[in-house]
């Protein structure tokens, strides 16, 4: 289980006892696809620091990327918002949660750029050279990679 996995997971436990529902592999599912989307914009922070001239071209191709899951992008999102609003017991709870969840979301991405940038120079440089070819590759449609788990979150509306 990753760390996204883990914060999601902890999150379920609040929310099951807010409401008094057991936790179940929503919340799981949500975080691994959701820290999916996370990762990518890591590399792409990482491959931006490492290859700056390889920035337009990755830009474009990540933008072009985003694009085809924005709605995806935006249904995690809002997911998100509405599990930290079910964990919370009035709107002042809900700005402190929300605010600790994308702080943690945040640090999560930033120590797994870290990690990237971390990777010997001819590593990274080549997963950033290849970057426009793998975001338009079936290995980066999350449709696919994550169909069980995207299965499992929209049962829940």
């Amino acid at each position: 289980m990753n760390g996204y996995s883990l914060l999601f997971a902890a999150l379920a436990l609040a929310v099951g006892a807010a409401t008094a529902q057991p936790p179940d592999t929503y919340a799981t599912d949500l975080g691994r696809v959701y820290g999916g989307y996370q990762r990518m914009l890591a590399l792409k922070e990482a491959c931006d620091t490492a290859l700056p001239a390889a920035r337009a071209a990755n830009g474009k191709a990540f933008a072009l990327w985003q694009a085809q899951h924005q709605s995806l992008i935006e249904d995690l999102e809002r997911r998100v918002k509405s599990m930290v609003l079910a964990a919370s017991s009035d709107k002042d709870d809900y700005v402190r949660n929300i605010g600790k969840y994308e702080g943690a979301i945040l640090l999560e991405r930033k120590e797994y750029r870290d990690t990237l940038l971390g990777l010997g120079k001819e590593e990274l440089r080549d997963q950033c050279q290849r970057m426009p070819e793998s975001l338009n590759s079936p290995a980066a449609d999350f449709a696919q990679i994550y169909a069980a788990e995207l299965a499992t979150i929209r049962k829940r509306k």
